[in-house]
């Protein structure tokens, strides 16, 4: 294959020249420019390179040109290159009126680029983040697993989930297939067991665990520490906030997650109102990232590791995990999270894994090129999922229960579904059954405003309807409202109950109603629940967990006898 071509076009030949020019220094060994100054020549350019199988990086293209606008040439030059990245190249401008704003928002560009740029500030690094993204979607490359199972099995899904939101190459055969019978064969296996994972040193595991799958891509899963500082329970945003300023902060932090760091936030396919990324970031790569820091500060990170309980134990609160084993801290930090709510119909409940996945299941989306897929849900998690999906599924088809996304979707996603032509939003909707015998094949849809009942081909179905806190391993002396952790101003102070607070002073912001142990993220109550916000937890949560820190020193300071 020849080398991937990044394009260039604007009407000024001089911006042409120097834009080509830059890139051919620092990118010409790997890629191909091509500049054109002409709208017309820039299409036939394009539609040589499609008839030749010539692969498309980059789409750099002038927002203003003369012979047509620069989201109509990228329409047109998308659809024969479907897999490059939409650059829009455009003038400084911060006002609402800049053209980037609206593509952006209605999704007719990925990223854009302003002029006059600088090479190391602007142009050299902003390139080479968009070639990376590029090159995720390359279908070629390293792959560290092979996974032999059957694509309608449960368990051969969260398989390839898990392998996906830890952001591992794997590749997936068929059981069925030559490939996948030459594997087996020649490891000595049958497909009476199954899924199968063959790392590329040939280590091989039959039905493997979560555990045993995290401990094979390099993740810890054991504790050998007994005591600490700080006890993070949950590796979400909240979490993973919440550990970064604690080892920072020199306090010994230990972060125990119950499957692997992310939370639901990890599986969100776009982020584009996190602060800080204006082109938007996966939820893989923000927790990701997080995680990464954490751990560079010196934080004990454990995964596929259940809690059963806590308790408080003296001027220790201790954590007590599934495996028998128990942690020790002075302040403990409570991030679990929410687990999405399920549907609770018997006939969907037995498909989940075939055809009928709750979150997004990053692992499926590919498989749905050319199908007709529904999305159940009207959240920020919903519109992003079905965003995503619609890059490559025939249809994607929203279910919503109440009348209007606007009362819990933002409104820039609800823009962008609106601008996507392969969405439609089907409002007081719910699912009440699903068909098939080993695979989803249809839905049952209620019309809840004309009570109308009809049964429709699915391929696919993504829940995504909100969540249940995970907060049942918690005591009863933490407060709780519906299972969301009562946090600050929110706890019941004057109570016979145990739960009731012990202490003279008044509960901090974040501090649940068993002193030194805080919540933070979307099991709290009266939690807002976007990624910012459970960062801003997080990092809260740590300042507070400070400066209770610092007041049972205070204490203990008092009640030494002097000399």
């Amino acid at each position: 294959m020849s080398q991937p071509v990044l394009f260039v076009i604007d009407d000024d030949a001089g911006v042409v020249h120097a834009l080509r020019d830059d890139l051919s220094r620092r990118f010409g060994e790997d890629f191909r420019v091509i500049g054109e100054s002409s709208a017309a020549a820039g299409l036939a350019t394009l539609r040589e390179l499609a008839d030749e199988h010539e692969p498309v990086a980059l789409l750099i293209v002038d927002h203003n040109m003369s012979e047509m606008p620069g989201v109509d040439f990228l329409a047109g030059a998308h659809a024969m290159h479907p897999l490059a990245k939409r650059v829009l190249l455009v003038e400084r401008d911060y006002s609402v009126r800049s053209p980037v704003v609206q593509a952006m928002t209605l999704g007719q560009a990925d990223y854009h680029i302003t002029k006059p740029w600088m090479l190391e500030l602007d142009l050299y690094r902003m390139v080479s983040e968009f070639l990376a993204e590029w090159a995720k979607d390359q279908e070629a490359g390293f792959e560290l697993f092979h996974v032999i199972g059957r694509l309608q099995d449960r368990s051969t899904h969260e398989l390839r989930e898990l392998l996906t939101r830890f952001n591992v190459p794997f590749y997936f055969h068929p059981a069925d297939s030559e490939q996948g019978r030459d594997l087996l064969e020649n490891k000595g296996l049958d497909a009476s067991h199954l899924p199968v994972m063959i790392r590329h040193d040939d280590y091989t595991m039959v039905e493997p665990t979560p555990a045993q799958i995290i401990e094979a891509v390099g993740g810890s899963i054991h504790n050998d520490i007994d005591e600490c500082d700080v006890v993070i329970v949950g590796a979400g945003p909240a979490g993973l906030t919440a550990a970064v300023y604690a080892a920072s902060e020199g306090l010994q932090t230990v972060v125990l997650e119950e499957t692997i760091s992310g939370g639901q936030a990890g599986s969100s396919p776009m982020i584009r109102n996190y602060p800080g990324f204006p082109h938007g970031i996966s939820g893989h790569e923000l927790t990701r990232r997080a995680c990464e820091q954490a751990w560079m500060f010196g934080a004990h990170m454990v995964f596929s590791q259940p809690i059963v309980g806590l308790e408080c134990r003296g001027d220790e609160r201790v954590v007590h995990l599934a495996d028998g084993h128990q942690v020790a801290a002075k302040a403990v930090i409570v991030a679990t999270g929410i687990a999405w709510r399920r549907l609770g119909v018997p006939r969907l409940e037995a498909l989940v894994g075939s055809g009928v996945f709750y979150g997004a299941a990053g692992s499926e989306t590919r498989a749905m090129e050319g199908r007709d897929v529904f999305v159940a849900g009207a959240g920020n998690s919903a519109g992003q999922t079905a965003l995503h999906l619609a890059r490559y599924a025939r249809r994607v088809t929203m279910l919503v229960r109440g009348d209007s996304l606007a009362r819990s979707m933002s409104d820039y996603l609800i823009r962008e579904i609106e601008a996507t032509s392969n969405i439609t939003v089907c409002l007081h909707t719910e699912v009440t059954d699903g068909h098939g015998k080993d695979h989803l094949d249809a839905l049952t849809l209620h019309d809840r405003l004309h009570d109308r009942t009809e049964q429709v081909p699915a391929a696919a179905l993504f829940v995504l309807i909100g969540g249940e806190p995970r907060t049942q391993w918690l005591p009863e002396v933490i407060q709780a409202e519906g299972g969301y952790i009562l946090t600050g101003r929110d706890v019941v102070r004057d109570s016979a109950h145990p739960s009731g607070w012990s202490l003279d002073r008044a509960p901090l912001p974040l501090e649940t109603s068993m002193p030194g142990v805080f919540g933070a993220g979307d099991a709290r109550y009266r939690s807002i629940k976007r990624v910012a916000s459970a960062v801003g937890d997080g990092a809260a949560a740590v300042r507070l967990a400070h400066e209770y820190l610092a007041a049972e020193r205070a204490d203990e300071l008092s009640l030494t006898p002097e000399g």
